[in-house]
């Protein structure tokens, strides 16, 4: 089958400008904002943080007609619980149409479709049709929506911007959200006390319309799809497989759940802090969220310069540690002039992590799995928000608010020295373009996209003194292989002859062979070339490809032949 056509996206190209300018990542001139050169990504940037704005309105009058159609305080929390569920039922799923289909449309659809929902929620508010679980139904769809949307939205940066501005980009997009979470909740309460919740409603459906012309003007440059879509359950698990091999993401995700388990404490209990602590009232908590996102955007702000001057595990470990000192500030501060400080440091670790954690799976997985890389890092940072929210609840239950900052604070500690074991790799633009020296081999029997499965034997000749390099490499080599879907990975030694090393491993059809060999890297090349060193003698390795042939029936070729040799007068 034919190689995947090298076409550049706007993001390569603009990368390839910068580098003939003598810029590189490091360089100063990838500011925090170098992403807003790029017209597509200014542009998305500001119809998004429009759209950000419309969401948050549309939570408060949510929030505030569900105090009015129920007298339970489950039911008003469950306005929330209903927006952020489906992010953590869907999240993998969205993210496999993400890298399977066309992110533009993708985009499109979900904000079609929420802002579809947006206007039935707003019609039947206007019309006095909301119960409370009707209510609830719609921000469920809302968030279904919200879910489709961020695996694409989220991988769709890389086709932007160049791979070396991403950590700016994804620094950006919070910034966008972070300047609507800053006066987004006190404009919505405006709205809502001004005009009702009907009004909010209606300011969210418009807020999606900029976003919706934007993305319709996008002509990204399309790839040749050369092979077949995968299933969409064999998408998921080659996602999943991915990520498993993959050390570099998993302790992405496993920080990232942590920093989500501690870190959610200073929203969770800030209604408390703002009322119990402080002694203030709803407007200290609207000020207290301010301050929050005040300092997320101005962590974002120093985000580039911060990243050059520390390594991101240190970065992310002063987060860890400086969120913790914040929290018991924000435990033991009884005025509002101490906690506003503290939240504000808490709010740029917030960014700081977050994004250093998102840019870090960015630049860690190709493009044809990024979408669902993202989508189970977001599912492991909102699941340890999920859980955090609990168990801070749970402490603050029985020890008061002061008991869920400091215990909060202590898990953040702990989150810091899981670094001394799962330490976040470098935050470099690793070239993940596939390697491309694969080709299809001449075969000499008849074989389908189905046919299989298929072996492959690769014959290495290795001298003694090389095979514990040898056996070095190959631990990696066979890493490799299984995270792009190779199976039953094996080495071989001959018991008659000691230079001879097999290679092994099986894929279940020839078209999924094709598509494991198409997978490797430019990254991952620096293993196959020290192994090919390693080899000996004139000859190259030898390559054996097979496809299983049962023995208790006829082979389908000579079947087949049997048949035309009767059709003959």
């Amino acid at each position: 089958m034919p190689q995947e056509p090298a076409t550049q996206t706007t993001a390569e190209t603009a990368e390839a400008d910068l580098t003939a300018e003598g810029l590189k990542p490091d360089d100063g001139r990838y500011s925090a904002f170098a992403p807003l050169r790029q017209p597509i990504f200014r542009a998305v940037w500001i119809a998004s943080l429009a759209s950000n704005f419309g969401g948050l309105v549309q939570m408060v009058g949510a929030a505030w007609l569900m105090t009015s159609l129920s007298n339970s305080p489950d039911m008003v929390a469950l306005v929330q619980a209903s927006t952020a569920l489906p992010v953590m039922l869907f999240s993998l799923a969205a993210g496999a149409i993400a890298d399977n289909y066309d992110r533009r449309r993708i985009l499109l659809t979900a904000q079609g479709f929420m802002f579809t929902v947006s206007i039935m929620l707003a019609v039947f508010a206007w019309y006095g049709l909301l119960s409370p679980w009707l209510l609830l139904t719609f921000t469920f769809l809302l968030g279904c929506g919200n879910a489709l949307n961020n695996p694409a939205w989220q991988s769709s940066v890389g086709d932007m911007v160049p791979r070396p501005e991403v950590p700016a980009a994804v620094t950006l997009n919070s910034v966008a959200f972070n300047i609507a979470r800053s006066v987004g909740p006190a404009i919505g309460g405006a709205i809502v006390a001004a005009f009702g919740a009907v009004a909010a409603f209606i300011v969210n459906a418009f807020s999606y319309i900029g976003l919706l012309v934007v993305l319709a003007r996008w002509q990204p440059p399309r790839v040749e799809r050369v092979l077949p879509r995968e299933t969409f359950l064999i998408a998921m698990s080659a996602g999943l497989r991915y990520v498993a091999m993959s050390p570099n993401i998993r302790a992405v995700i496993l920080r990232a759940f942590l920093f989500g388990f501690g870190g959610i404490v200073g929203l969770a209990l800030m209604p408390l802090v703002a009322r119990d602590l402080v002694r203030g009232g709803p407007l200290t908590y609207g000020i207290l969220l301010g301050a929050f996102g005040a300092g997320a955007v101005a962590g974002a702000f120093v985000s580039a310069r911060l990243r050059r001057r520390f390594s991101t595990e240190t970065l992310v470990r002063l987060t860890f540690l400086a969120y913790a000192a914040a929290a018991l500030v924000v435990g033991l501060s009884p005025t509002i002039w101490l906690t506003m400080p503290a939240l504000a440091v808490g709010g740029a670790c917030w960014v700081l992590a977050l994004s250093t954690f998102n840019s870090t799976v960015q630049l860690s997985a190709p493009r044809w799995v990024v979408g669902r890389a993202l989508a189970l890092y977001q599912m492991a940072a909102f699941g340890g928000m999920a859980a955090g929210s609990w168990a801070w609840g749970w402490v603050t239950l029985h020890s008061g608010p002061a008991g869920g900052l400091t215990a909060a604070a202590v898990a953040l500690v702990f989150g810091a020295a899981a670094g001394l074991r799962y330490q976040l790799p470098p935050l470099e633009a690793l070239n993940l373009d596939p390697l491309g020296r694969w080709r299809k081999p001449e075969v000499a029997v008849d074989i389908e996209p189905r046919s299989g499965p298929v072996f492959v034997t690769i014959e290495w000749r290795i001298r003694q003194e090389d095979v514990v390099e040898f056996l070095k490499a190959m631990e990696e080599r066979r890493r490799i292989r299984r995270r792009d879907g190779a199976r039953h990975w094996s080495l071989l030694r001959d018991l008659t002859d000691a230079e001879l090393w097999i290679e092994r491993y099986d894929s279940p059809t020839w078209v999924e062979y094709v598509r494991q060999a198409q997978r490797v890297t430019q990254a991952d090349a620096e293993i196959g070339d020290r192994v090919r060193d390693l080899h000996i003698g004139p000859e190259p390795p030898v390559v054996h490809r097979m496809v299983e042939r049962q023995t208790g029936a006829l082979p389908r070729e000579l079947l087949r032949a049997t048949r035309q040799a009767q059709a003959l007068p």
